[in-house]
């Protein structure tokens, strides 16, 4: 049955509210005696308690800015009269870590993997055209066009497809440090990445980004599945298409020679993310998609949250779950590397949330943070990488990345992640080959208006239709479904060799 109520109160300890739908002045607040001074969208914040110039704003019992100028009980609260201000905050590192409650392994979740012959359990089943530098993006193309056609895999029915993944990168660049480090990784990631039945590396020849200081450094070796090519050395571009295609060609036979068999979920690497985000974010979608993680780290699994400027402000409940002090100072590490290098490009931590993000809600980056970190759900945090590390640990980990989607999820896929959740509010369309992605509404009108993008509707919480928890459950069972060959929408509609994006911080020279 649908909620009926007009707003929302997340914490006894919050100072305003959350409009479930439009309200006019004069509205009841639902909350006695208190009634909507201005017009509040749905989404929106009101407050319940009058607020003095700089008095903290309190939402998820945490606070969110500061007045900026009095607000009296029921008046709209958001960019016109709350500041974004820095605060101490209480890290606690490890204050709440409690040891994990594993299903016993004879109970735990499976899903049907395609297992490799090194033990790496894939959910896809893909062949991929991987670039080195910009300049070989036309070329890879143009060799993943010629297998657009079914008829040309119809042979190989195993065969998911061939994805070329470009970039606009590798050159204009340091030939070494830390941008090139992260290229390095990001491409090595993805040649390794179980989904990817076989890879062709594809270079012009004189870039930064040079091949084989990208195989040497990353210890990456060439074999019937693993191929490079240089456009330089093959004689341009028509003839790397065409080696390109033979390649693959030649790859197809083996990498269709697999089938699915029943693997424990502990095999799932999870990639967390949100984009596109409303006010509904932080209590709909990503506190259930922060259940389903639970669920999955409780059968074994690995739950991976990453950009870090959007867990900024939220940053010490994160810490308070981690379980040694290492872990937590290399939270803190980057959060302080994020600060400095905002600063050095004149830029400020709060320049999230995005103009969508306001208009569905959010105020300040501490406001986004609160409700992006709720896809960490409540295990401990376990591990702490930098950008596209290979991950290593079992459980809820961290991974640094930038808050642009495309960016950070790029980045996860690279460590290892073999499938990917990703919430939103105003509806971004999103898909990352060779993980397939889950897409999850926080509302129910969105959801409606754009089906063919989302795969589950989070809204039904609002709606008084589901708790968190059901919805989390779910979610990992979508999950293990998705790992299992269901197709998701974004797969669907094709999504996914576009949004490959390495992030490679440092100067364009």
């Amino acid at each position: 049955m649908t909620d009926s109520r007009p707003t929302l109160r997340l914490h006894d300890q919050d100072n305003v509210v959350v409009a479930v739908r439009d309200l006019e002045p004069g509205a009841s607040l639902g909350e006695v005696n208190l009634f909507a001074r201005d017009r509040i969208p749905r989404g929106h914040k009101v407050a319940t308690a009058p607020l003095a110039d700089g008095q903290p704003v309190n939402k998820y019992a945490q606070i969110i800015g500061f007045a900026d100028g009095e607000i009296q009980p029921g008046n709209h609260v958001h960019t016109h009269n709350v500041a974004f201000r820095q605060f101490e905050r209480d890290h606690a590192i490890g204050a709440d870590a409690t040891p994990t409650a594993y299903v016993p392994e004879g109970q735990r979740a499976t899903f049907e993997g395609i297992v490799r012959a090194d033990g790496r359990v894939a959910t896809r089943n893909y062949v991929g055209v991987i670039t080195s530098v910009n300049c070989s993006a036309t070329v890879a193309r143009y060799v993943s066009d010629h297998f657009r056609n079914p008829a040309t895999l119809a042979d190989y029915p195993n065969v998911d497809g061939v994805v070329a993944l470009t970039h606009g990168t590798g050159c204009g660049m340091a030939s070494e440090g830390e941008g090139m480090d992260h290229l390095r990784r990001t491409i090595a990631g993805y040649a390794r990445h179980p989904n990817f039945a076989g890879v062709v590396l594809i270079g012009l020849g004189c870039e930064a980004n040079q091949i084989p200081r990208l195989m040497e450094a990353e210890q990456l070796y060439t074999d019937d599945m693993l191929h490079t090519l240089v456009m330089q050395e093959e004689g341009g571009t028509t003839r790397t298409v065409r080696e390109g295609i033979a390649r693959v060609e030649a790859m197809l036979a083996k990498a269709n020679d697999v089938k699915r068999q029943t693997v424990p979920a502990s095999h799932l690497s999870l990639s967390l993310q949100c984009g596109g985000s409303d006010a509904y974010s932080g209590i709909t979608a990503n506190p259930a998609l922060g259940a389903a993680a639970d669920l999955l780290v409780r059968h074994g699994g690995t739950a991976v949250l990453s950009e870090t400027p959007e867990i900024y402000g939220a940053e010490h409940l994160l810490t308070r779950r981690a379980v040694s002090d290492a872990v937590g100072h290399k939270l803190l590490d980057l959060i302080h590397w994020w600060e400095a290098y905002t600063d050095a490009n004149k830029g400020s931590m709060d320049n999230n949330p995005s103009p969508g993000n306001k208009e569905g809600g959010l105020t300040t980056i501490l406001e986004k943070s609160l409700g992006a970190a709720a896809k960490g759900g409540t295990t401990n945090l376990v591990d702490v990488y930098r950008y596209a590390e290979p991950l290593q640990s079992k459980g809820f980990v961290f991974m640094d990345s930038p808050g642009y989607d495309p960016a950070s999820v790029t980045g996860q896929i690279a460590a290892g992640c073999n499938v990917c959740c990703f919430t939103t509010g105003r509806g971004s369309c999103f898909g990352a080959r060779p993980a397939p992605s889950l897409k999850l509404a926080t509302n129910t009108p969105m959801y409606e208006r754009m089906a063919e993008d989302m795969d589950i509707n989070c809204g039904a919480i609002v709606d008084g239709d589901a708790t968190v928890q059901e919805m989390g459950a779910q979610i990992f069972d979508l999950i293990l479904r998705t790992a299992s060959g269901a197709r998701t929408k974004s797969e669907a509609l094709g999504y996914g060799e576009d949004e490959f994006t390495p992030w490679t911080p440092g100067a364009v020279m």
